[in-house]
């Protein structure tokens, strides 16, 4: 009977992808306990500085007092109300965003004479801040729950769309050589070869897009809302209850935190063969 064994280079290829491998998981946890060790000091310092008078507590909270806040919130409940209200505007506006974005970015990317037009127009729309538009928008769409649409829109809409015609206008030749090839119709070359080219691209831009969907929502609720996690904020820091402010902008903190952890993780699911990280 003849053992088989792995040839020496082959050894050596399985131990290196072992090791980084193990490097990699290291220095995810590396990361992850460092980000905690930082998040700790950070919040041991401010709960001296509360508690010894260095700063005022009445104006700035404290950890302790935000964390009773919290706790109270979720025991009454009434932080879900403000929470499923933020996030049903963001899921709409990011609903929208996708739906429009993608196949809009695909066909600018794609054709050179509406990149040429448009392009502009984006960067400018990208670039000034959406918040010096809001009285303008408030007078177009009320201060309603269509106006928080809009100006979560506008929000992710415009970094989603310049990396879906970035990924657009970088295919591979060979990709579209091969649509010509078999005579692939325009429609066709975009659903089958660009769509799934420039995934990552996509993914990227809705990493993107759904940070500032996130802060354009509350952002609306601050200035327009009369419901929201933006809108309690505000509400609460008028009133001088700067511990339950504290614990609503903790909430958002979390949900910024697993949107876009959460995002990022499908990215790293769809797109592994892309070699990105």
């Amino acid at each position: 009977m003849t053992a088989t064994h792995l040839s020496p280079p082959r050894v050596r290829t399985a131990t290196r992808t072992r090791s980084a491998r193990r490097r990699r998981l290291l220095d995810r946890y590396l990361n992850l306990v460092l980000g905690t060790v930082g998040l700790v000091v950070v919040l041991a310092a401010w709960q001296i500085c509360a508690s010894t008078g260095v700063v005022d507590s009445n104006f700035s909270s404290s950890p302790s007092g935000a964390f009773r806040a919290l706790v109270d919130s979720f025991r009454t409940g009434d932080v879900w109300s403000p929470l499923g209200s933020t996030l049903s505007i963001v899921a709409w506006g990011m609903g929208i965003s996708i739906v429009a974005g993608i196949p809009l970015g695909l066909l600018i990317g794609r054709n050179r004479v509406l990149y040429g037009l448009t392009d502009p127009l984006i960067s400018i729309m990208y670039s000034v801040p959406y918040v010096v538009f809001l009285p303008m928008l408030i007078f177009w769409f009320g201060i309603g729950e269509n106006a928080r649409i809009v100006i979560v829109v506008w929000s992710a809409l415009f970094p989603l769309l310049i990396n879906v015609i970035a990924g657009a206008r970088n295919l591979d030749p060979s990709h579209l050589q091969v649509s010509r090839v078999y005579c692939a119709s325009r429609l066709l070359t975009l659903r089958a070869v660009a769509f799934p080219a420039t995934l990552p691209y996509i993914l990227a831009g809705v990493r993107q897009a759904v940070g500032r969907a996130l802060i354009g929502a509350i952002v609306a609720e601050l200035f327009m809302g009369s419901a929201g996690l933006g809108y309690v904020v505000q509400l609460k820091t008028s009133n001088f209850q700067m511990d339950d402010a504290m614990s609503s902008i903790a909430v958002i903190a979390v949900v910024a935190i697993v949107l876009t952890r959460g995002v990022a993780y499908l990215e790293g699911r769809f797109t592994f063969w892309s070699g990105t990280d």
